[in-house]
């Protein structure tokens, strides 16, 4: 089959043809019918991600429909159309067994743990319990744009942030992860702030629900801009970025008792960001992580989408071929991509 494949970290991406995936008797071999790109695979690209071997297939946004079921497969059969978690639980560690599947001890991630979706196949471990039916409604493309980026905001928003209608939600960078979180708190009812230093990003944000757009680059201090719009600061903020001043200001602008979601990725210098400790204490935040989403939650999604309260299509960047994606991939970090790239043609 064709892949994208590299042997060496920061080096040359090639499309390669390689052996294809053999099923295990708990996974399943899909189809790739969409991938979506993400910042996630540039950091694996750059070495930022302990548990990839090289040489590496990247990939881990993905749709398609199952080619292949091992022995132990129930729930699914060759031929249904699918998508995943990128973080994919074990179901049988303590957290997977209290239903945290998205923190498992033993987790499979495509993409990073095993060789990914940026192929014309890929194998899914733990298919039975992370697999999820896609609705007839729901097409591949729309289906790889949810991803890592959507769901993981989704969890970020509602059920770690815990959002409500009425209440102030600051997002920072609006990228994939921070237009989805716009998208997804807006469709709660939320209002939101959207905070980035390009203006057509903005614009994209202000299109998926944003009531409140800012400019960090021309704006001297965003934690004291975004407490003047609501009066008291958000009630949740999103660092949707991963920089130490995107964690910063997201922590700052908050109310008392706000609550700080951390989606953005921290690594290399922005690892350990500075911390006002000292708001955290005096006004009682709540900082929290938000790391992928489960299967099972995927449901909670697809019913907004059914109900037109979110719209993840309108996120899409452009699609891409299989042989396009290697440039786009060592090129992430230029921030040139307006919404989500998807590749769709193998």
């Amino acid at each position: 089959m064709k892949a994208v494949y590299y042997e060496e970290f920061q080096g040359k991406v090639d499309i390669k043809e390689v052996p294809n995936p053999t099923v295990s008797p708990d996974s399943v071999i899909v189809k790739v019918g969409a991938t979506g790109l993400c910042r996630s695979d540039w950091h694996g690209w750059m070495g930022h991600d302990p548990d990839i071997v090289l040489p590496h297939v990247p990939g881990h946004e993905l749709a398609g429909t199952i080619a292949e079921v091992g022995s132990e497969i129930k729930n699914f059969k060759v031929g249904d159309r699918v998508t995943v978690p990128f973080v994919s639980g074990c179901g049988c560690c303590p957290e997977c067994q209290t239903g945290n599947l998205q923190v498992c001890d033993n987790q499979f991630q495509p993409g990073f743990t095993a060789w990914g979706s940026f192929a014309e196949l890929v194998e899914i471990k733990y298919a039975d319990i992370n697999l999820v039916h896609l609705p007839g409604e729901i097409d591949f493309v729309t289906a790889a744009s949810l991803g890592c980026r959507f769901i993981t905001s989704f969890r970020a928003v509602i059920d770690q942030g815990k959002v409500t209608a009425g209440q102030w939600v600051a997002v920072h960078g609006c990228g994939g992860v921070g237009l989805s979180a716009i998208n997804i708190a807006s469709g709660a009812g939320a209002n939101v702030i959207a905070v980035d230093i390009d203006d057509t990003k903005l614009q994209l944000a202000k299109k998926l629900g944003a009531n409140i757009l800012i400019n960090a680059k021309e704006t001297q201090n965003v934690p004291t801009e975004i407490i003047k719009v609501t009066g008291r600061g958000a009630h949740l903020s999103i660092d949707a970025l991963g920089s130490q001043e995107t964690c910063f200001n997201s922590i700052s602008c908050l109310r008392k008792r706000g609550k700080h979601v951390q989606v953005g990725l921290t690594t290399a210098d922005h690892k350990h960001p500075k911390v006002p400790m000292d708001k955290v204490v005096a006004h009682e935040i709540e900082i929290l992580g938000s790391h992928g989403m489960q299967a099972f939650r995927y449901s909670a999604v697809f019913e907004m989408i059914k109900a037109g309260k979110v719209h993840p299509e309108l996120m899409l960047g452009k699609t891409i071929s299989l042989e396009e994606a290697p440039e786009a991939l060592v090129n992430m970090n230029n921030f040139e991509n307006l919404g989500v790239t998807v590749i769709d043609k193998f």
